[in-house]
């Protein structure tokens, strides 16, 4: 399981460096292979997956029906874009330009740990989005009031 943040610069070529706590995770969870995508739901952050865990992302999304146009939409976003990447000799990650340009990453990104992947973020997206309060709606707020209780 992935958790925490860390901001980190992109180099002049567009590699990024895996944060050297996850990388022995990384190892043993997937041998380093690793698949990148769009995120679902953000313009401004990229998914990264093990791969074998985007096999099963890209599974059941495969599995929705192409008659209906979310579902088009959705595996073009994730499956058409997506792209297998492994870290280099100095731990680093290329990330494709098209999935640079899409997501606003110039320089300063942010990687978050989420669970099964991890979400990169242009720094300043991810600072904006923050402000925003989401409305998590009554039944999410009382789960997480006996969490916090």
């Amino acid at each position: 399981m992935f958790y925490g943040e860390t901001a980190l610069n992109l180099d002049a070529k567009g590699r990024l460096a895996i944060p050297a706590r996850y990388r022995e995770q990384i190892a043993a969870e997937c041998d380093n292979r690793l698949v990148l995508t769009y995120n679902a739901y953000e313009n401004d952050s990229l998914w990264l997956y093990p791969q074998h865990e985007w096999e099963r992302i890209r599974d059941e999304v495969m599995a929705l029906s192409t008659f209906d146009p979310k579902h088009r939409a959705l595996q073009r976003r994730l499956v058409g874009s997506a792209c297998h990447v492994m870290p280099d000799k100095g731990s680093r990650i290329l990330l494709p330009v098209t999935l640079r340009q899409v997501a606003a990453m110039e320089k300063r990104v942010v990687i978050l740990g989420l669970g099964n992947k991890f979400e990169i973020w242009n720094e300043d997206a991810l600072h904006k989005a923050r402000h925003q309060v989401p409305d998590v709606g009554e039944g999410v707020s009382g789960a997480m009031q006996q969490l916090v209780l």
